[in-house]
């Protein structure tokens, strides 16, 4: 599964918030792209599209402008507070490192949510795995050819835990019962001694 997306861009000549609302009315949404060896470039994208492959983890959006492909990642992405559109976005040029380790993550994911899938496991939990091994820095292809024995071992624990409370939970209320059952057989004892 790629996470490559490829957008077409025009250059933005009118700026404010007047033709910001009126590009948003076409179903366009204002950018502005800019990276360490390039000027700020101010573009505007397909709205709907850029929705789309702003669903995808680690995405590299090729966006091509002026017959220029440039390989960007979304660093600030300012979205309607009610109607949750796009109003503006920030991206961020990507070095081919960066790219590569895009790929690597989304390669990774995709593995280790098959992987669970196959072993009737949560897709979504490999999903975190993946996310915390990238956090961690530790190798991607490894966690993700481990998933299915980190899940079940994450279950294990789980399991063993939810046991170990109940059997603390049971004990509480039997220690509970028990002391109950000295206070009447001392209430009853005063009594008879009355």
């Amino acid at each position: 599964m790629s996470n490559d997306i490829t957008l077409q861009a025009t250059t933005r000549t009118d700026f404010g918030k007047g033709a910001a609302r009126s590009l948003r009315r076409e179903g366009l949404v204002p950018a502005v792209m800019y990276g360490a060896e390039y000027d700020v470039k101010h573009l505007v994208l397909p709205a709907h599209e850029t929705n789309l492959a702003l669903r995808i983890a680690q995405v590299v959006l090729q966006v091509t402008v002026d017959g220029e492909t440039f390989a960007v990642a979304p660093r600030d992405v300012q979205r309607d507070p009610v109607k949750t559109d796009l109003l503006h976005i920030d991206l961020v040029m990507l070095s081919r490192a960066d790219v590569a380790e895009r790929h690597a993550y989304n390669d990774a994911l995709a593995k280790a949510q098959a992987n669970a899938e196959e072993a009737g496991l949560d897709p979504l939990q490999a999903a975190h795995i993946i996310e915390e091994a990238a956090a961690a820095g530790e190798d991607l292809e490894a966690a993700a050819a481990s998933v299915v024995d980190t899940l079940q071992e994450q279950a294990r624990a789980f399991s063993e835990a939810a046991e170990a409370a109940e059997a603390q939970a049971a004990a509480a209320e039997a220690e509970s019962a028990a002391a109950e059952g000295e206070g009447a057989d001392e209430e009853a004892s005063e009594e008879a001694a009355d």
